[in-house]
């Protein structure tokens, strides 16, 4: 029962220290960076201290510097005190003030470099973590494109564009004059997709976005005009990473949108070649409301050509 308890207890103790471990492997940059920051302020701090005191240190080798050229000038000491002599005695006052100064210096030099080695190693760990991210993600991304390229093959685009976005015929009802100038309602079947299938990459337009206003034509304009700026950003540049079209429209930044985005070749094109926020989208009801002014915030899906790190 005892060494059933002990072996329990030891369990317990090596389950917390390996989850403590790897918290704090998780969060090594976040550490790191902070412990070099607040070890660069310290280490200023320190060396202003020090600079306070080096006063007492310079004055203290004027001094001594004054005694040694006093005593090589007096004609009195000539024989005794040689200029071979001064001139090894002021090599000692030299060295040892210099050795005084470093001495003073060194915590806050010491602190400084540890603080700045702190902060290389958390953008090190950072880079080797994007990079291993940005590996993943298109591995992730040439298996999804593969895997619609054999849909495409076997069905055809339409099929693959209606899995996509869930498309669905719905029938609604609808009222049109008839060939006698009467009103009568008829059923007509539309195509709708899903209202809450998008991207990992979509973000609605809305009042959290700092562009936004409340005029529904006022929004529409001004994504229309944000939509070709990143187009011509894109032509002019050659590659346009999500991001930056986020921070077109006011929206936060995301991991991914520092690694998907858009690359323009007319000759070999990586996807559409161009940028589009989705605003005509007729397969989505909402955004026909937004274009018709029904609606002021529309959700914005990109049409990324994905991982495009590797082709900038």
């Amino acid at each position: 029962m005892k060494n059933e308890l002990m072996k329990s207890v030891g369990m317990t103790v090596s389950k917390t220290f390996h989850k403590i471990g790897f918290g704090l492997r998780k969060h090594s940059p976040e550490i790191l960076i902070v412990a070099g920051v607040a070890g660069t302020v310290i280490s200023a701090v320190m060396a202003c201290r020090a600079t306070t005191k080096i006063g007492d240190i310079l004055d203290k080798s004027k001094e001594d510097i004054d005694t040694i050229h006093n005593c090589a000038n007096d004609a009195d000491m000539a024989e005794k005190y040689t200029e071979e002599d001064s001139k090894k005695d002021l090599a000692v006052v030299y060295i040892q003030t210099g050795v005084k100064i470093i001495k003073l210096y060194a915590p806050a030099v010491i602190l400084g470099t540890l603080s700045i080695t702190s902060i290389l190693a958390s953008n090190n760990i950072l880079r080797k973590r994007n990079v291993a991210l940005a590996a993943a993600y298109s591995a992730v991304d040439t298996g999804f494109k593969e895997y619609r390229s054999r849909v495409v093959e076997r069905f055809g685009e339409e099929i693959d564009k209606e899995l996509k976005y869930n498309i669905k015929a719905k029938k609604i009802e609808e009222t049109v004059i008839d060939d006698n100038g009467k009103e009568i309602k008829v059923e007509k079947e539309v195509k709708i997709a899903g209202p809450n299938l998008a991207s990992p990459y979509a973000r609605f337009f809305d009042e959290s976005s700092s562009a936004w206003e409340k005029d529904s034509e006022y929004n529409l304009m001004f994504l229309r005009a944000q939509e070709q700026y990143a187009n011509d950003k894109l032509r002019v540049n050659g590659h346009l990473f999500l991001n930056e079209v986020y921070d077109m429209l006011g929206v936060p930044r995301t991991k991914a949108g520092q690694i998907v985005g858009w690359v323009y070749d007319e000759e070999n094109p990586l996807g559409d070649n161009y940028v589009d926020f989705g605003i005509y989208d007729i397969n989505k009801e909402k955004s026909r409301d937004f274009v018709n002014g029904y609606e002021r915030s529309i959700l914005l899906d990109f049409n990324v050509d994905g991982d495009i790190l590797d082709r900038v």
